[in-house]
């Protein structure tokens, strides 16, 4: 029971997360992955396969999974043939388990065929940044901590790469260097000791740039940085890099001193073996470059039913 409420509570949480797919913004990824596999044909499906057989295909989890991808696939799909149709079983930011349907492809098996690889490839990948961001939003489960991701993505994949991270129940930091102004400790370093006075006016010509919608400052020191980082107004966060337990804690408590605000990020070295005892000193945030920069590919195959009752893996 306590599992089925667990799973429920992820799905809530993936779902109020989720935004659609610009799938606009995926067209020329799309394009790029058909290109390199389908440029010259199919030779094999063309030779084995009559024209005009129609098939039935199941996409299938081979291993306990958070979906994300599913309407990309149908666009993929619907590329290489309008006849092949999806219908999917598990929609985006629902788990799945192993052997579990995702979706019935159906169509003419030539272009099943020749779709399968390009269509598998991005669910792969995609399902996998879900289910790592989701093993961290499950660690972090009865603090306040939100787990969010970096702009550490694949060129060319962010929309999508960040799309899967909101499947997971992770939370976009910034899409782009144009979204949020982010002082680092180099920045602070070139102010002086004597810094908060040019920040400050700093942090006001950021919130006037077009298009900025936040301001992060990182700080590398509590006793000598965060407390005069804390008073400017307009900070909205303050990035807390590399820091040890009793430094995260401290952290905190000074913020909390001066009220909920800014949010406080934790960044940096974090791992599933750690990001609990990260959450627990009481931060906002978790920024992991690892939930995108660093997830393994999922098992998901592509299985065709035939008239023979029989399940034939298509590879």
């Amino acid at each position: 029971m306590s599992e089925i409420i667990t799973r429920n509570r992820h799905e809530r949480i993936a779902r109020k997360n989720l935004k659609v797919l610009n799938l606009s913004k995926a067209q020329k990824l799309i394009d790029i992955a058909i290109q390199e596999d389908f440029g010259d044909g199919d030779p094999t499906s063309e030779i084995t396969v009559c024209e005009n057989e129609q098939a039935k295909g199941y996409l299938i989890s081979r291993e306990e999974i958070v979906v994300s991808g599913m309407e990309l696939a149908r666009e993929i799909l619907k590329r290489y043939d309008n006849r092949l149709k999806l219908k999917v079983l598990v929609n985006d930011g629902h788990r799945a388990s192993v052997a579990d349907k995702l979706g019935i492809i159906e169509g003419p098996l030539r272009s099943m065929l020749s779709a399968e690889r390009v269509v598998l490839n991005f669910l792969q990948r995609l399902c996998g940044i879900s289910t790592m961001t989701w093993k961290f939003v499950s660690a972090v489960r009865g603090t306040k901590a939100k787990i969010y991701d970096t702009r550490k993505t694949m060129p060319g994949w962010r929309e999508l790469e960040k799309y899967a991270v909101r499947c997971g129940g992770g939370y976009n930091h910034r899409m782009s260097l144009g979204d949020a102004v982010m002082f680092k400790d180099n920045h602070i370093a070139e102010l002086g000791q004597n810094f908060k006075p040019t920040l400050t006016k700093m942090i006001q010509r950021a919130h006037a740039k077009k298009g900025v919608k936040f301001v992060v400052v990182e700080v590398d020191h509590v006793d000598d940085q965060l407390d005069r980082v804390i008073t400017i107004p307009g900070v909205d966060v303050i990035l807390l890099d590399n820091m040890g337990q009793w430094q995260l804690k401290h952290a905190v408590e000074l913020r909390d001193k001066v009220g909920k605000k800014p949010l406080l990020e934790a960044s940096g070295g974090i791992t599933l073996n750690n990001v609990l005892t990260v959450a627990s000193c009481g931060v906002d945030r978790i920024s992991i470059g690892a939930i995108t920069h660093s997830a393994l590919a999922v098992d998901i195959g592509l299985d065709r039913y035939d008239l023979s009752n029989r399940y034939d893996s298509i590879i």
